[in-house]
């Protein structure tokens, strides 16, 4: 062989090494098993969504979608993991409202949720609720008001992190009313009921689909639904809005996101597979059945849902008088 042919199969060979080495790995994507990073603990309404939506997406990709809890910081801690990761479409994150209100309530998140990610769905909301201890003798906003204006400060909440909307939502509360609580966080939505179940603290405002179960049991008590409407689940249960409180509406939602530099390719199949396994029957079962409400958003309205949820956050914390930590 010359020493040009020689020259022109490797050049060959390299043109083949470059070009269509991203075609075949989007076109053989995924040949192994996916990591969905959900930076709460198991148990959460977070949680219990991923692992029903994992369930039906692993069945249309041919791949196992594994479920990893990364709890911790308000989700900050699983979420600076997922942006180190990989674009190639094996790890993904449970990406929601708390992602875009840490850009706000932290000073330092390890992470920029615009920059480090490409948000490819919303797949669920769901309404935050006011609940007590069932045994609390509380029985309405303003008796629980009342108790807070009585002893400032003495009373405490829980919440599922700071910058969560358990969080703001209940600082909105007491600055509209110029109430004082203490504020108490856990790792996520199921330790903050636990902690109303235990009598731990007095009240707090989680996702309604974890505190559900409980109020239906009738160990808890929902004073007030923080949605623009009654929820359909507890339709005697008023607004914030029809209590004299307008500006308390909070609405929790999430869905999936990506490390930044994923394939446009390897993007578009990720989503078919989402809006696919979102019209199983097993899947819209389990996610209404979990307390969530399907609401699809495409890439181009979930990310500017990001933008809208900072600038809102940026309000309540003016309102609650809150400070980025």
């Amino acid at each position: 062989m010359t020493q040009l042919h020689r020259r022109q199969l490797l050049g060959s060979m390299a043109g083949c090494a470059l070009l269509p080495l991203t075609s075949f790995a989007a076109d053989n994507w995924p040949d192994r098993p996916i990591k969905w990073i959900v930076p709460y603990l198991a148990g959460t309404a977070p949680d219990n969504t991923a692992r029903v939506l994992a369930e039906g997406v692993a069945t249309l990709l041919g791949q196992p979608v594994i479920i990893e809890n990364r709890a911790g910081a308000g989700g900050n801690i699983g979420a600076r993991l997922a942006a180190k990761a990989p674009p190639d479409g094996y790890t993904w994150v449970y990406s929601s409202s708390p992602m875009a209100a840490n850009m706000r309530m932290y000073k330092v998140p390890g992470y920029d949720a615009m920059k480090d990610f490409r948000h490819i769905m919303r797949t669920t909301s769901s309404d935050v609720a006011l609940i007590v201890n069932a045994s609390s003798g509380i029985d309405s906003l303003d008796e629980l008001l009342a108790h807070a204006r009585a002893a400032p400060g003495k009373l405490d909440y829980s919440s599922g992190g700071v910058g969560t909307p358990s969080h703001l939502g209940v600082e909105l509360m007491l600055s509209s009313t110029k109430a004082r609580a203490t504020h108490v966080p856990y790792k996520g939505a199921s330790e903050l009921v636990n902690a109303v179940l235990g009598k731990q603290v007095t009240f707090g405002m989680p996702i309604l689909s974890v505190a559900y179960p409980q109020i239906v049991a009738g160990n808890l008590k929902a004073l007030a639904i923080a949605g623009s409407t009654r929820n359909s689940l507890l339709p005697k249960v008023p607004t914030f809005a029809e209590l004299g409180m307008p500006n308390v509406q909070l609405t929790s939602w999430g869905g999936i996101s990506v490390p930044a530099g994923t394939s446009d390719a390897i993007v578009a199949r990720i989503q078919g597979a989402f809006e696919r396994a979102l019209k199983q029957p097993s899947v819209m079962t389990g996610l209404v059945n979990a307390g969530g409400q399907i609401t699809p958003l495409p890439p181009e309205a979930y990310t500017l849902g990001f933008l809208e949820e900072m600038t809102l956050t940026e309000t309540m914390m003016k309102r609650a008088g809150l400070s980025a930590q």
